[in-house]
């Protein structure tokens, strides 16, 4: 069971920090900082829940994972299934937080950091390079996620941060990243519109994307053979001269004599 909460409290802390950015900070921090709330978000939380749950935070990495043969099917529909509701909760607590806004925030119009493509999103991309985008994008990332993790890397939260963070530099302006069908639910659910209307794109194709990644690892490559490097130090023997001289027999103690044999007259 704490493996299920733990993906719940990562997704949360993913869409809360992640989204919440594109909500409260986006003016001000622009692409590339909201890039890197989602890329710190990840990182933190691979650092935080990894060793509970391995913190996929995605149901693509978990289509992934389970994909690559790593496992069993009952805790891949848990894991997802805790996923999204933990990107529901932290979609409702940015709605909740988005009422103290003394001007006024209305969800529908500004929205809450969801997914699209269109004219009237982002750049303007149409749905096949959306398509394009989205299958690459998670390809590629649960396929670091697949490999880091497999080779037992110290340093996976970071390289997987920041493959999150370039993935988003590239793509905000193209669907404004997904990669995470959890993710792209929980806003989804409480813009509505035109954001709940193409929300299948961002459920689909990622959850493919995340499988062939899967797959690829599984029957394509063959498992990491990093070692971590060990260190040898040589130990030299000190020998003293008190430990070089004979050691005296019990039997015959270094203090005692023999008498010598005394002839008869």
């Amino acid at each position: 069971m704490k493996k299920y909460i733990a993906e719940f409290f990562g997704t949360f802390v993913l869409v809360f920090v992640g989204c919440g950015t594109v909500v409260f900070s986006a003016p001000t921090v622009g692409h590339v900082g909201i890039a890197l709330a989602f890329g710190l978000a990840v990182m933190a939380m691979v650092y935080t829940i990894g060793q509970v749950s391995g913190a996929h935070m995605n149901p693509a990495v978990t289509l992934g994972v389970f994909s690559a043969g790593r496992m069993k099917l009952a805790d891949a529909i848990a894991y997802i299934v805790y996923q999204f509701a933990g990107a529901i909760v932290a979609a409702a607590t940015l709605v909740y937080m988005t009422k103290g806004y003394l001007a006024g925030y209305d969800v529908t119009v500004n929205g809450l950091g969801q997914n699209g493509w269109g004219p009237t999103y982002g750049g303007g991309y149409d749905m096949i390079t959306a398509i394009i985008f989205e299958f690459i994008a998670t390809f590629i990332f649960v396929k670091v996620i697949l490999k880091t993790t497999e080779c037992d890397l110290r340093i996976a939260g970071v390289v997987i941060g920041l493959t999150l963070a370039m993935i988003h530099i590239l793509g905000l302006p193209i669907t404004g990243v997904s990669v995470n069908p959890a993710r792209s639910f929980g806003p989804a659910m409480f813009v509505q519109g035109l954001a709940l209307q193409q929300l299948w794109l961002f459920l689909a194709v990622p959850s493919v994307a995340g499988i062939f990644a899967g797959l690829c690892s599984r029957c394509c490559c063959g498992k990491c053979n990093y070692e971590p490097e060990v260190k040898t130090v040589k130990v030299e023997k000190v020998i003293t001269e008190k430990s070089e001289a004979p050691v005296a027999k019990k039997s015959a103690p270094a203090h005692r004599t023999r008498r010598a044999p005394t002839r008869r007259r």
